[in-house]
């Protein structure tokens, strides 16, 4: 964590709110969920000044293998209320499970019940197959393609089970700036039942769900974070989809070949081409964030 420190100094990061965030924890005991957000709660928080010099927020894994999302809700409330979480962390899917799956529903109930966002973050492996014929997924494509697209499989599945209309104010932060949504906006707000069956301001599909509004309204309600390796396209179109209000600074360090360094400061230059005043890019870079995390109440 000091090491990680100190490279953001180099980049002069005072500037850049960062929050903790676990890519693939490793439980000693994965069907324990009980003080699992100890090692997290230990990261710190902003120093006086204001200068983020450590984690500006811990967030709580919830995975239980048992899928004991009870013990979940108990332990996101006590990271929250004793250790100063910011927010949980969660993955798309529960040992294969939706988290559009009623069981799931209690934890984004108590994350409105606190006002703190709940972070989406992707999880596959290669045995996701490529093909139905083939037992594994060949050349990676199981990472570089389907995380994005298990991030919009799962939010898509959230949106359609009505999440957002039970829970209006739910701040979802969707890590790769939203998986493959603001790519194909286009094919969101027009949907395959909807060109045969449907209306150009009608989705089938969407009234069938009982939906109460168009479907792309929904995606917009959620948070992208800049976490895109660099691009500079991408950061563009992810920009122009969720709008500055809607995106928080992420990297996806330190998992580069220079330890961090080259995906911090790609980010970063990714953001900087912007095409937007620096007073938006000051709240893609820490302002949404402090926002969102309550960090200057």
């Amino acid at each position: 964590m000091q090491r990680d420190h100190r490279r953001l100094q180099s980049f002069h990061a005072e500037e850049h709110l960062r929050a903790l965030e676990l890519a693939r924890p490793r439980p000693r005991n994965p069907h324990r969920v009980s003080r699992a957000a100890d090692p997290v709660g230990r990261g710190g928080a902003p120093s006086d000044d204001g200068r983020v010099r450590r984690p500006a927020a811990g967030a709580l894994a919830c995975q239980s293998a048992d899928r004991n999302v009870e013990a979940c809700v108990r332990e996101a409330d006590r990271a929250i209320v004793e250790l100063g979480a910011k927010g949980i962390q969660i993955f798309t899917n529960v040992l294969g499970r939706p988290l559009s799956a009623p069981e799931f529903r209690p934890i984004f109930r108590s994350m409105v019940k606190h006002d703190l966002p709940v972070w989406i973050h992707p999880i596959r492996g290669p045995q996701f197959s490529d093909y139905a014929s083939e037992k594994a997924s060949e050349h990676e494509i199981w990472f570089t393609f389907g995380w994005p697209y298990e991030t919009t499989a799962c939010v898509t599945r959230l949106i359609f089970s009505g999440i957002y209309d039970e829970l209006p104010s739910l701040k979802i932060i969707t890590h790769h700036m939203g998986g493959m949504v603001p790519f194909y906006a286009g094919k969101i707000d027009l949907g395959f039942d909807q060109i045969f069956h449907g209306k150009t301001t009608e989705n089938p599909v969407a009234r069938k769900a009982g939906l109460k509004r168009r479907p792309v309204e929904y995606y917009k309600m959620l948070y992208g974070d800049t976490a895109l390796n660099g691009s500079v396209a991408a950061t563009r179109c992810g920009h122009a989809f969720f709008t500055t209000g809607h995106c928080v600074f992420a990297t996806d360090a330190p998992f580069d070949a220079e330890k961090g360094r080259m995906l911090i400061r790609e980010t970063i230059n990714a953001v900087n081409g912007l095409e937007i005043p620096k007073a938006e890019k000051d709240r893609i870079f820490a302002g949404n964030a402090r926002a969102l995390l309550k960090l200057d109440g």
